[in-house]
């Protein structure tokens, strides 16, 4: 016996298809359903109580805390049982009640998420999500179908974010927030229906950003969302003064992208007027 490889462990209450792929060092706890066309990596770990279905491959080392439901069919009505595909990558956490569904044929094929993302309680990402890496739900956060997420990215808890919305890397959305049109890379967005409020400064602060960086971020801001010329004009002003910034252009070149929704632009985020 090679004593070397990690021992899976599959708790004797749940139900694993046989023709579903377990990696080496799985931990399977009481109660869970695995269907036949999963695919757990190595050292992947279920709680107990999860439920996994669907063609849906789930990375190695991820940890899935109990009455998580991944990979059942999307909530559209022109779903047809087409064999579309939940795609979750390496070193994840995902807490209670969280819920992802596979993709459609109106979208993808294809729901994805990226590494090192934390799912906290209750957060839902529907058909046809992009998530990239270190993206942090917080509670009862709810993405519409097709919505893409960027690096880095916090969404606070309660926020509804509509279909086809784009949020931008190290972008900060604050609780209880409607996301309806794009926010773009490293902003600061909160309201009823969310507004920009500014550079999300905290979360660049925490991720290393120089005073150099952030200064020149905060200028683009300020030349983007100034008075007295088209977008257009300003975008390519901006363009021009920052060509060799990366994070300058990471704003630019979002906001150059063909969406079919609106720019999410500053201004009051309440009822009084305040910021």
């Amino acid at each position: 016996m090679d004593t070397s490889r990690p021992i899976t462990n599959i708790h004797p209450s749940s139900v694993v298809d046989r023709s579903a792929t377990v990696g080496e060092g799985v931990q399977i706890g009481p109660y869970c359903i695995v269907g036949p066309n999963v695919v757990l990596g190595d050292n992947v770990r279920l709680m107990s109580h999860v439920v996994i279905d669907g063609h849906t491959s789930i990375g190695a080392n991820t940890v899935i805390h109990p009455f998580a439901s991944l990979g059942l069919a999307p909530q559209h009505l022109r779903y047809k049982g087409e064999p579309s595909r939940l795609i979750v990558g390496e070193s994840n956490t995902i807490r209670e009640h969280v819920t992802m569904h596979i993709g459609t044929e109106q979208g993808r094929m294809e729901t994805r998420v990226g590494n090192h993302c934390f799912f906290m309680v209750g957060s839902h990402v529907a058909h046809d999500c992009v998530i990239e890496d270190h993206v942090i739900l917080i509670n009862s956060v709810a993405l519409g179908g097709h919505v893409s997420i960027g690096e880095y990215a916090i969404v606070g808890g309660l926020s509804g974010v509509h279909q086809y919305v784009r949020i931008g890397k190290h972008a900060m959305i604050g609780g209880v927030t409607g996301v309806e049109k794009d926010v773009i890379p490293y902003a600061l967005a909160m309201g009823n229906r969310a507004r920009l409020n500014g550079l999300n400064i905290v979360g660049l602060r925490r991720r290393g950003f120089s005073r150099e960086d952030i200064r020149s971020l905060r200028t683009a801001y300020g030349l983007l969302f100034s008075q007295g010329s088209t977008m257009a004009e300003r975008l390519n002003e901006v363009a021009e003064l920052f060509k060799d910034h990366a994070g300058v252009m990471d704003i630019i070149n979002f906001i150059r992208e063909d969406s079919t929704r609106p720019m999410c632009t500053p201004g009051t985020v309440n009822g009084n007027g305040s910021p």
